[in-house]
């Protein structure tokens, strides 16, 4: 006999909410059985609950874990998976750094910005 989780187990073990849960089923990225108004996850769909989580943690769009998930059903399956989630890691890592970049040359203008003021200050006479 397969076992099932519920949505509450689910929930908690995750730490996230049922309408979550919800949301990913409506995007047709897991689907749960129905019992009446019951939803029960197998493991194969808690599986993917937990690498969805994981592809948000590290920045995927819903659209880019559906493309991920989908390329393992389709052929090339699990090779094709596996390049694709290599080229989106690359892609990811790539946009992190330039994020950086421009964070840091953010900061180094603000750094500026301060030191002419407090510069200005100073001619002027007012104390900091």
């Amino acid at each position: 006999m397969e076992k099932y989780y519920t949505i509450t187990e689910l929930t908690r073990e995750f730490g996230v909410s049922t309408r979550t849960l919800r949301f990913y089923e409506d995007e047709g990225l897991i689907h749960p059985e129905r019992r009446g108004r019951t939803r029960l996850f197998r493991p194969a769909d808690r599986h993917l609950i937990k690498e969805i989580l994981r592809g948000r943690r590290i920045g995927f769009t819903i659209s880019e874990i559906r493309e991920i998930i989908q390329v393992y059903k389709d052929p090339p399956g699990e090779i094709g998976q596996l390049q694709l989630l290599m080229q989106k890691v690359v892609e990811k890592r790539d946009d992190l750094r330039q994020k950086r970049r421009d964070i840091d040359e953010t900061l180094a203008e603000l750094d500026n910005v301060e030191e002419a003021c407090l510069t200005r200050l100073a001619e002027i006479g007012v104390g900091t």
